[in-house]
């Protein structure tokens, strides 16, 4: 199979010296590639060196059959736009201008815009939303701002591949949805082909086709979000010994609560998680239950929980497991019951509220009155 990029047995490091050997990436138009790992461990040194902005130490890189190395300065920019983490030097420059110097490309020596590269300048602006701050200073708009123009630079340029270092650095959730909604419907409408690296797990599950994991000397995992976002893998890339990855949500938990729990959470439906949050915040150790396997309470409680009762998918709560549960909570000196209402699947659950109520245990509804 023809990949439109690819890199063969390529290494990159400085002053001679290999960082990371034996990358090997296989794009196809349009795909999204993006980079995760450590601090560190090499992301905008390997997006340098594919861009020609850092010499490889060895290894080629590929742009439609054609070796980069081979290619010019302007050949590179007809083929490439880059957005990395350095910032530009400007100098009475507004956004516009800034914005306007991915046309040069095209502008000849003088670098003369004509009506087409205008409109290309303003069509680029408009599509992150920068249209309206077009005759500010450069350099007196927000970080967030700056981050926007310089993607309109990049997609006036009218590359196949755009490379992005951390592009949602100093953006706020809204304008980073944005810019990944951007990035996604260039790829999509356009077939611009997008490598970016990424610190925000949760974005890049939602945005990539694929995903490099990037730590050590070479390319420890490779493959589709599917294959990527897991616990065990995300886990070991960032050497989590004090927390955990839950790919259900995309996130980063912090440890359990350590010592003998002495709080019972009856939870269910989604009604738990606020709860274990809170524990977890006020480091009170708890168990919970009884849950179904494929309830989004049980992901979570796996994570924070001290103990989880629990039963598989549409089953019944049955007798066993409510004996065990109930035997627990006797343990315990508070109840949190997050249900206000019960089913057939788990009416044990009740049960077990209405055991706490005889026990004399004290029961609350939320963590936070702890």
């Amino acid at each position: 199979m023809e990949y439109f990029f690819r890199t063969s047995k390529l290494a990159v490091g400085y002053n001679g010296k290999p960082l990371i050997k034996d990358i090997e990436i296989r794009l196809n138009k349009g795909q999204i590639l993006t980079l995760i790992g450590p601090n560190g461990s090499g992301k905008s040194t390997i997006l340098k060196s594919i861009t020609k902005y850092l010499k490889s130490i060895y290894g080629t890189v590929y742009i439609d059959n054609r070796s980069i190395a081979d290619m010019s300065s302007k050949d590179m920019s007809y083929q490439v736009s880059v957005v990395l983490t350095e910032r530009i030097k400007t100098e009475l420059m507004t956004c516009e201008d800034v914005v306007a110097t991915g046309r040069y490309p095209y502008t000849g020596l003088l670098g003369i815009l004509s009506s087409q590269d205008k409109l290309q300048v303003r069509q680029a602006m408009e599509m992150v939303n920068a249209w309206d701050i077009r005759e500010r200073d450069f350099t007196q708009i927000s970080d967030g701002q700056k981050q926007r123009i310089l993607l309109a630079r990049a997609i006036c340029q009218e590359p196949q591949i755009i490379v992005l270092d951390e592009p949602t650095s100093f953006l706020d959730v809204h304008y980073k949805l944005e810019l990944l909604s951007i990035l996604r419907a260039m790829s999509e409408e356009r077939g611009i082909t997008v490598i970016m690296s990424l610190h925000e797990l949760e974005m890049a599950q939602k945005v990539s086709d694929l995903v490099m994991c990037v730590k050590g000397e070479y390319i420890t995992h490779w493959g589709s979000p599917q294959q990527i976002f897991r616990k065990d893998l995300i886990g070991e890339l960032y050497e989590l010994s004090n927390g955990s990855y839950n790919p259900l949500f995309g996130s980063f938990e912090m440890e359990r609560p350590k010592g003998e729990p002495k709080v019972f959470v009856i939870a269910g439906g989604g009604t738990g998680i606020t709860e274990f949050r809170t524990l977890q915040k006020k480091r009170i150790p708890f168990v919970t239950g009884v849950l179904h396997e494929n309830d989004i309470d049980y992901q979570l409680a796996n994570d924070l929980a001290s103990e989880v009762f629990w039963v598989k998918s549409f089953e019944r709560i049955g007798e066993d497991i409510y004996r065990q549960a109930l035997k627990k909570m006797e343990s315990c000196d508070t109840v949190i019951n997050c249900l206000q209402c019960y089913g057939e699947m788990n009416e044990k659950n009740k049960k077990l509220y209405e055991e706490a109520v005889l026990m004399g245990l004290k029961i609350v509804t939320n963590a936070d009155v702890l």
